[in-house]
């Protein structure tokens, strides 16, 4: 519809507005929210939907674009009345005035004074003239090829993110304690989709608690220790959705009353309010239900939000979250597997002990007879696990591999069996796969547990692992190799039985070419070997017996992934060490230090679970 459809005067509109066509709903605000009311309303039956934007652009153009919607631009809202005639309103913007049954304003209030909800360097936030790298609710300009954290878990939060994304910016979002669910539908499809192609990575479970300053740049602290410490260009804080006072929207007392203006906010405020608030899922759909009543909707109002679960939903599924293949699926036995997976689009460099995400639907069969509590309100979504990435060795012509040259990223996991306590979701699913078959790969490969503290190519760099915790320390050690590193270099794994080293035979050509790398298997349920831990091997100098590789903390790194049992953390800084002796205890009894934030030691740590 043009605006150029009516020309006649408002019975209510200023005389230097011009009267738009009449509509069934007009939706002020082109954000998350807003658009999701105006396509759910569209689903939902109703043709006439009109969006009224102040600025020059929506939050998700390609949400527009797909469901056609008709916009105005630069249109900000004067008031919101009735029509003198009948029970119809009228809503006026500074260009037009609109006759139509219904009004949504999604407009959000500035709020100048929010302020940080977490401790932030000073140093880092606008001052004077001097440009800032932490921000509210707006997100940064000249993003392109930076790194920016946003902090919500709100419509906002994906709003921002989306902004930065399209301005070339590689984007997290600090999102612990983030629904989908709660999301708008517009919100929810929007992180799906930048997700999907590998644009956005969104951390569920996790949430900053300060903001320091690591050389005039952002440096994220997470309280979760399974979240490393993260350095961004920006960070960027998106507050919840304030609901805008009726009185300041212009909401006349007369068009409140007919009960078909709503304002979006927080859906628990007082329900006694003139103006009603409207927030979540199935916004439009509820919004339509309630305007009109009289009409027999096209759409269900769930069925937005639920889907019947059938081939055809699953096929969907898959569709909308799966963004790489499956390339190699190797058992090493039926519970361990090495496997490989190969993004869609997006690259696969990381450094040497980092890790990625993998995720599959919980609507994908398990292997095992076990249920996941609250299937039927989780069976279409995605579960997420991050784990460590290992390394393939040898590429096809027997030399040392190059990870970068790969295009595709080697996983070493385990099958983890349901307990009394813990049905697991992922590893039973991932159990039932092979080549070819589709994946969830998130796009950001994080961690801090690297080689860069190792500076010395004459140094001992020693790895100690439990299981599948050796998959960091593969290509540590081709790294380290393909570097020309000429100190000692000793990997040794504490496993059940010689059947779960899914990469001996590739570690014993590593020794047998390298006279100054080692391999110390450590099966501690066979018969044919002493059953001996990794503690025992410390305990009784096993590295300089075998090796000759002394543990001296003047010359050594020391790593150490997998079981916190074998690690042995102390509680915080300076904490007691637990009641089973670690590896941790040991060392530093011989003069070993913890790799702690802004505190650099020798013995550096990944917790596998």
């Amino acid at each position: 519809m043009s605006d150029n459809d009516s020309d006649n005067a408002s019975s209510s509109g200023d005389s230097s507005t011009r009267t738009g066509s009449t509509y069934d709903i007009v939706v002020v605000g082109g954000g998350a929210g807003g658009l999701s009311v105006a396509v759910s309303s569209q689903r939902s039956g109703l043709p006439l939907v009109r969006v009224v934007e102040p600025g020059d652009e929506v939050s998700f153009a390609e949400i527009a674009s797909e469901n056609r919607l008709d916009i105005g631009y630069g249109e900000e809202l004067v008031s919101v009345d009735t029509v003198e005639d009948g029970g119809d309103l009228i809503v006026t913007t500074n260009r037009l005035a609109y006759r139509t049954q219904a009004c949504v304003v999604a407009v959000r209030p500035a709020d100048p004074e929010t302020m940080p909800p977490i401790p932030v360097a000073s140093s880092l936030q606008t001052s004077g003239d001097v440009r800032g790298r932490v921000h509210i609710d707006v997100a940064p300009t000249d993003v392109d090829d930076l790194d920016v954290l946003v902090v919500g878990t709100t419509d906002h939060a994906i709003e921002l993110a989306a902004e930065m994304n399209r301005n070339g910016a590689r984007v997290v979002i600090a999102g612990g304690g983030m629904d989908p669910a709660k999301l708008s539908p517009a919100a929810e499809h929007m992180v799906r989709r930048l997700e999907r192609e590998r644009k956005l990575t969104v951390l569920y479970r996790s949430v900053p608690d300060q903001i320091g300053d690591a050389d005039g740049f952002p440096m994220a602290y997470f309280d979760d220790r399974r979240t490393p410490d993260l350095q961004f260009d920006h960070v960027v804080f998106a507050t919840p959705r304030q609901a805008i006072d009726p009185q300041a929207a212009g909401i006349s007392e007369s068009a409140a009353a007919t009960g078909r203006v709503w304002i979006l906010g927080d859906a628990a405020s007082d329900a006694e309010a003139a103006v009603p608030m409207a927030s979540g899922a199935d916004i439009g759909l509820r919004i339509a239900e309630a305007a009109f009543p009289e009409l027999e909707l096209t759409q269900p109002l769930s069925s937005v939000r639920r889907r019947a679960r059938n081939e055809s939903a699953l096929g969907e599924l898959r569709e909308e979250h799966y963004n790489a293949t499956i390339t190699k699926f190797e058992p090493t036995h039926s519970d361990l597997w090495v496997l490989r997976v190969k993004p869609d689009s997006g690259g696969t460099s990381y450094l040497p002990g980092q890790y990625a995400s993998l995720g599959l639907g919980f609507w994908e069969d398990r292997i095992d007879d076990a249920t996941d509590n609250d299937l039927d309100k989780r069976w279409d979504k995605l579960i997420r696990r991050s784990y460590s990435i290992s390394n393939r060795m040898f590429d096809e012509t027997g030399y040392l591999a190059n990870q970068s040259d790969e295009g595709s990223l080697e996983f070493y996991i385990v099958l983890v069996r349901p307990t009394d306590d813990n049905v697991p979701a992922l590893t039973p699913r991932l159990a039932l796969k092979r080549p070819g078959d589709r994946i969830y790969l998130g796009p950001k490969v994080a961690g801090r547990y690297t080689l860069n503290a190792v500076d010395d190519p004459e140094s001992t760099i020693v790895f100690l692992s439990t299981g599948t915790g050796e998959a960091p320390h593969n290509g540590m050690v081709i790294e380290l190799l393909r570097k020309g590193h000429v100190g000692p270099i000793v990997s040794a794994v504490s496993v059940r039985q010689w059947s779960d080293l899914g990469y001996m035979e590739k570690h014993r050509k590593l020794e047998a070419r390298y006279p100054n790398y080692h391999y110390l298997p450590l099966p501690t349920r066979e018969s044919d070997v002493p059953k001996r831990y990794i503690q025992d091997a410390i305990t009784q100098d096993v590295f300089a017996t075998d090796f000759g590789v002394a543990l001296d903390p003047d010359n050594t790194h020391v790593f150490l992934c997998g079981n916190p049992a074998m690690i042995g953390l102390p509680e915080g800084d300076g904490g007691a060490f637990p009641e089973t002796t670690g590896v941790v205890e040991l060392l530093t009894e011989r003069g070993f230090t913890l790799d702690r934030r802004n505190s650099p030691g020798n013995i550096h740590y990944e917790e596998y679970w």
